[in-house]
């Protein structure tokens, strides 16, 4: 009879020696799926010292909290090292145990403040459940390129000379461990942590971007409309922004041939999954077609669409003002904005389940005009007539042959064309009706809100809003490096995604805190205000507590700025600890 199996023996730690090097070990039972027999798999926690003090690695730094507990190390060893780890060190001021250091810290601790203000490492420490080395890491890989400007190759020579979250220099090989670490499941319990940091009725905008890629190896890299013009394959990133507190909320990868249109479905969907309710979702023309709006109206969806007017329902309207010379009668004006605007209430059933109908709630249409639009369209079309018009004589002339069907239909849409057999051009004719079709909606706008209680200027003020996020994805592309879809393999694009958020979420509150104070005004960019802060050094002695410089000059304004507390003992001024004298008769002296 075989002997039981003790329920210690899947956390039981053992010694590993391979080669002359010295394991500690976890050897759980597994079970081959090919074959069906039992084996033991050999998990590498960390090395062994011959005098069997232990050092824990990736595996065992990356393991929940609440695994370590259970596991069982043999008699005798030296686990001195675990003590110094941040999920294990007990409160109070610690003290260095390492080799003097002297680093630079004022960046990075400016954005380690703004990660506990934003509630953004809270929110990691609960989704990979208390693993402070983790995430650790995880903030260090998000700073890194904001503050740097590099490429991961170079993090681990960064932390030789800068105090960072992780206490371990970090290696290529350390970064592709941590990123295939992170699964969907974290992506999705970190989405519904941050739908909690949203308000009711939270205006929210939508907007996708291109990231170019070099390589082909992930399935998403295809070919485009690639937003920066650039003849390279990409992916199309997607990111959700609230508008009030001007940060990330939703972020997913598509591949780079799906227009904007067809991952509405999906982006909603995610964001119901993850608890996103009551929130106004603004968005532009590119999301603006029927089967959106009408996913809306089915699930009740708050939201503000710019949508083209070519649709019928906006047409019809546009048709109904009738012919005019500067503009419609019955269009008021908005001072603001200086535009033209009128608002109309629109009845709009749609199909639910069954023969059921649903009804769109407070559905309003704001269309917008201005002349000066419509003058600058109609020149537009004019010369592209001319232009066609010049190709099309020059081709009868010189008896040219015609380009094939679909071609001849896009480049000369504004003709009639006819041909003879030998696709010579005998004549063409203006088409009079695409013509006027396209004067007839020159210089309108159209805005739909659903479920909203709002005039025509403040549906546009609103939309306007979202002119703010596209300064986000410049600030992605630019200060924080992620211009390029750098990642090689797919078991680690979504680590790399998960950490690209994170990084956005800090990014994104200290630029807004900068454009909207006096900041503004005393840096260029927010990377100047990081780099104002980046001499402030941590000096750290073997035995000693860590010791910050002060804080001088603009950095203090940084901080205020920011609502950040100077460290004790780094702020410009002293209060002196001078005992004082108590009040009332003093003693008299007793001889």
């Amino acid at each position: 009879m075989a002997r039981p199996i003790s329920d210690e023996t899947a956390h039981k730690v053992t010694l590993h020696i391979n080669n002359g090097y010295r394991y500690a070990a976890l050897r759980p039972r597994v079970t081959n799926e090919a074959t069906g027999k039992r084996m033991n798999k050999s998990i590498h926690l960390g090395t062994v010292t011959e005098s069997l003090k232990f050092i824990p690695d990736k595996a065992y730094l990356y393991m929940p909290p609440a695994e370590r507990k259970q596991l069982v190390f043999p008699q005798g060893w030296d686990l001195s090292e675990l003590d110094s780890l941040p999920s294990t060190r007990k409160a109070g001021r610690p003290t260095h145990n390492g080799d003097a250091q002297n680093r630079l810290y004022g960046d990075v601790w400016l954005m380690e403040r703004v990660a506990e203000k934003t509630k953004i490492r809270e929110d990691l420490e609960k989704v990979f459940e208390g693993n402070k080395e983790k995430v650790d890491n995880i903030m260090t890989l998000a700073m890194f390129p904001y503050i740097s400007s590099y490429s991961y190759s170079r993090l681990a020579r960064w932390q030789r000379y800068t105090k960072t979250p992780s206490a371990r220099e970090m290696s290529p090989g350390d970064i592709t461990r941590l990123t295939q670490s992170i699964t969907e499941k974290d992506r999705q319990a970190l989405l519904r942590l941050r739908s909690e940091k949203i308000g009711k009725m939270e205006l929210c905008a939508v907007d996708s971007t291109s990231r170019s890629a070099y390589g082909s190896s992930l399935a998403d890299i295809r070919w485009g409309h690639n937003k920066e013009s650039i003849a390279l394959a990409q992916t199309n990133e997607v990111v959700v922004y609230t508008l009030s507190n001007h940060m990330p909320i939703y972020y997913r990868s598509f591949p780079g041939n799906i227009p904007d249109s067809r991952t509405m479905g999906v982006i909603q969907s995610d964001l119901r999954c993850a608890g996103f309710m009551n929130y106004v979702m603004i968005t532009d023309r590119g999301y603006g077609t029927v089967q959106i709006l009408e996913d809306n109206i089915l699930h009740g969806q708050p939201a503000i669409m710019c949508m083209k007017t070519g649709h019928k329902f906006i047409s019809d309207k546009i048709d109904s003002l009738g012919d005019f010379n500067v503009r419609p009668d019955g269009m008021e004006i908005d001072l603001d904005s200086k535009l033209y605007y009128k608002q109309y209430d629109i009845d709009y059933k749609v199909h639910g389940k069954g023969k059921s109908e649903k009804a769109a709630s407070k559905m309003r249409l704001n269309l917008f005009f201005n002349p000066s639009w419509r003058s600058e369209g109609q020149i537009n079309i004019d010369m592209k007539v001319e232009g066609q018009r010049s190709c099309l004589q020059k081709m009868l002339e010189d008896k040219e042959e015609a380009p094939d069907d679909d071609t001849l239909k896009k480049d000369f849409c504004m003709f009639d064309v006819k041909l003879d057999k030998k696709r010579h051009v005998i004549s063409f004719e203006k088409n009079e009706k695409k013509y006027n079709d396209s004067l007839r909606l020159l210089g309108f706008v159209a805005i739909v809100t659903l479920g909203l209680d709002l005039t025509s200027p403040q549906a546009l003020a609103h939309y306007k809003l979202r002119d703010e996020q596209e300064k986000y994805f410049q600030q992605m592309k630019t200060e924080m490096c992620s211009d390029r879809q750098r990642n090689w393999s797919e078991d680690g694009k979504t680590g790399r995604l998960f950490v690209l958020f994170v990084g956005l979420v800090i990014g994104s509150y200290i630029r807004h805190i900068w454009k909207t104070t006096d900041l503004h005004s005393m840096f260029p960019s927010s990377l100047d205000m990081l780099d104002e802060m980046r001499n402030i050094r941590c000096i750290e002695r073997q035995g000693h507590a860590s010791k910050i410089t002060p804080f001088v000059g603009k950095q203090v304004e940084i901080a205020k700025a920011l609502g950040l507390d100077i460290p004790v003992g780094c702020e410009p001024g002293y209060k002196s600890k001078k005992v004082g004298r108590k009040r009332g008769r003093p003693k008299k002296n007793v001889f």
